[in-house]
């Protein structure tokens, strides 16, 4: 079984069939970690999928659930979050995860191009896919502070962590992929390669002007020495 064997696409109402099996693994995997989680009702997961706000991943051959992810949003959109991955248990070990969350990944970028996208997580899995992506470790300081979105944190078996450290921190990790920090580098990057090639171009004008200078006396060498041997034969 390989990666090529999945399907990995936005959600629509045409799933939402798989609604309960997708809740029942995010509960089972949770309690497998012994990790917390917010938990979302099959109601909720379906209408994620109704508002194009989710990515699904499903076997070719017969079209079995592998994988789900999907989009919140928080702060009028200033915020979104990439929530409840999830993979079958099934499938595990071939890519799925890393796939999906690049795929959900995407599809926020393509919703809300202006958002920070932000994620909480026990998982070293998860962090490690982040942090491909972009993601950077930042404190909850950062991330929305929207009641809605630390709501979702009420049904977490570390809630009461949370709620005594006044929400500074918890278990899970905060990251955050912010575009306009990564606007910026990525202007810096350019202009730090375009200082790089201008370097370069110096340097090989320098270069070969020496070699041009290199040649001319080289050929003035030449003719002296031609003439040196053309005056006194004998010498030479």
């Amino acid at each position: 079984m390989q990666l090529s064997d999945f399907l990995i696409i936005p959600a629509s109402e045409q799933h939402i069939a798989y609604a309960q099996q997708i809740c029942d693994e995010m509960a089972e995997s949770a309690k497998a970690r012994g990790t917390g989680i917010a938990q979302r009702s099959p109601e909720y997961v379906a209408n994620k999928m109704r508002e194009g706000k989710a990515v699904i991943a499903l076997r070719k051959t017969d079209w079995a659930w592998a994988g789900f992810c999907y989009i919140e949003t928080w702060s009028h959109g200033d915020f979104v979050a990439n929530s409840g991955l999830v993979v079958n248990p099934e499938f595990r070990k071939v890519g799925l995860a890393r796939a999906i969350k690049k795929r959900i990944f995407d599809l926020s970028r393509e919703k809300y191009p202006k958002a920070k996208i932000f994620g909480l997580t026990t998982g070293l899995a998860v962090m490690k896919i982040n942090s491909e992506l972009g993601y950077e470790p930042v404190t909850y300081s950062e991330l929305t502070q929207d009641e809605e979105f630390w709501k979702g944190c009420q049904s977490c078996v570390n809630y009461d962590i949370l709620t005594s450290k006044q929400r500074k921190n918890c278990m899970c990790t905060a990251m955050l992929w912010d575009p306009v920090e990564k606007e910026k580098e990525l202007r810096e990057r350019i202009e730090m390669k375009a200082k790089a090639r201008e370097r370069l171009k110096q340097i090989t004008k320098k270069s070969s002007l020496l070699k041009r200078i290199e040649a001319k006396l080289w050929k003035s060498t030449k003719k002296m020495i031609t003439a040196f041997i053309a005056r006194h034969p004998r010498t030479a």
